[in-house]
């Protein structure tokens, strides 16, 4: 059953491979442009992988003390950004000490930002148990003068997804008036890089970069890394005038199967669960989704796994529901994957288009779907399901629904 009281997302502030805010980003994803270039920010010689979505941070918001922000960490900068961007698009900003404002923010392993950077400047906090880092929450507020609640949620590629679900619990009880959710992560790093390129779960297309991502392709050879985040604007029903809002948050639909570290289960029994519990709680019957943006990271068990999930959900409806990963555009952006896929979303039903699974050129007979391929899709979105499905087990599945639906 749907919850009484509507969530509505008011404002966006999201930095990507594809560029800065909600307009050219959506940009982007219509495009079918791929942001996949061979890694040039650290050496890449000894990976098997050496190409991702690379974000460009970009200066200083006018909002902030330039000083400041250049201080900061390249995380603590990529949410910060993103979040006086979602503030300002929400008319917020002037008045963001005026309201009550909470922070649920989704991300990675916070502290390897700080190994990180230690070690490029050669370091040693690595040969520590852990560094000494002020938690990112903190600085956030700190920074924006918050008082609200804030937590930092931690939940692998489903974070985003955990941290809207937390912000609309804040808002139905009462604790704040309004709330930032998301997520952020600045995964591209040579930590990172060795992590999966030792699992084998990183393509090594290096010589084409903009091929190499290919989800539900029969020669997908595994992801992509990408970074970047987006960070929403919550606000409830009686606090925003419908018809200023992106769209309504309906329902998110989370399980657990704890089946492997890296692997998805041969049985997505509790994946399935989580798709069928966001589509109960908002009302919406399999047939009615106008799009689904498809977790699916182009890795062989991954995409077959996932499309297994999908034919359970939709049964008859399974070559009708139009599908997409938008992976293959920004690489996949770990922590962040599912905000900025929430993001590609609300692209879908503020522009009337869906966009593309790019170098989707021979779909995998396993994977049969709707592929929307290689271009976008003109189409009324009226509902749109966004799947993360995190390592670890961490199955979410997220509904958004146009303005007056």
């Amino acid at each position: 059953m749907q919850q009484e009281q509507p969530i509505w997302i008011t404002g966006i502030g999201a930095l990507s491979p594809l560029g800065a805010g909600f307009d050219e980003i959506s940009t982007g994803l219509l495009g079918g442009k791929s942001a996949i270039r061979p890694i040039d920010d650290f050496e890449v010689g000894e990976h098997p992988c050496r190409i991702a979505g690379q974000l460009r941070l970009p200066s200083a918001p006018p909002e902030l003390e330039a000083a400041r922000y250049d201080s900061l960490f390249p995380l603590e900068k990529c949410v910060l950004a993103c979040c006086v961007q979602a503030l300002a698009d929400a008319g917020l900003w002037e008045r963001r000490q005026e309201v009550r404002i909470g922070l649920a923010l989704g991300t990675a392993a916070e502290w390897m930002s700080h190994w990180d950077a230690d070690t490029r400047r050669g370091g040693t906090l690595i040969r520590r148990a852990a560094p000494d880092y002020r938690p990112l929450t903190d600085t956030i507020c700190d920074a924006l003068g918050l008082s609200g609640p804030a937590v930092s949620v931690a939940a692998a590629c489903a974070s985003g997804n955990v941290a809207l679900a937390q912000a609309c619990d804040w808002l139905r009880m009462g604790w704040v008036d309004v709330c930032l959710a998301g997520a952020c992560d600045m995964g591209v790093t040579p930590y990172s890089l060795a992590s999966f390129g030792n699992l084998r779960a990183l393509s090594r297309r290096n010589d084409e970069p903009t091929a190499a991502a290919r989800p539900f392709d029969r020669d997908r050879d595994g992801m992509v890394l990408g970074e970047g985040g987006a960070m929403f604007v919550l606000q409830a029903d009686d606090c925003v005038e419908a018809d200023r809002a992106y769209g309504e948050v309906a329902a998110i639909g989370m399980t657990s199967d704890a089946y492997h570290l890296v692997t998805p289960s041969p049985e997505p029994v509790q994946a399935i669960a989580a798709m069928r519990q966001a589509l109960s709680q908002a009302e919406v019957e399999p047939g009615s989704i106008d799009y689904i943006n498809a977790h699916a990271t182009g890795t062989p068990v991954g995409d077959a796994c996932e499309a297994r999930i999908l034919h359970a959900v939709l049964g008859p409806h399974r070559m009708r529901v139009p599908v997409s990963s938008t992976k293959g555009m920004t690489g996949h952006l770990l922590g962040a994957a599912a905000a900025i896929e929430a993001l590609a979303c609300l692209t879908a039903i503020t522009r009337d288009a869906i966009p593309p699974t790019i170098n989707l050129d021979h779909p995998d007979a396993e994977c049969a779907l709707d592929h929307v391929a290689n271009a976008a899709r003109p189409a009324k979105v009226r509902v749109a399901v966004s799947n993360s499905f995190g390592f670890g087990g961490h199955n979410t599945s997220l509904v958004l629904k146009a303005v007056g639906k």
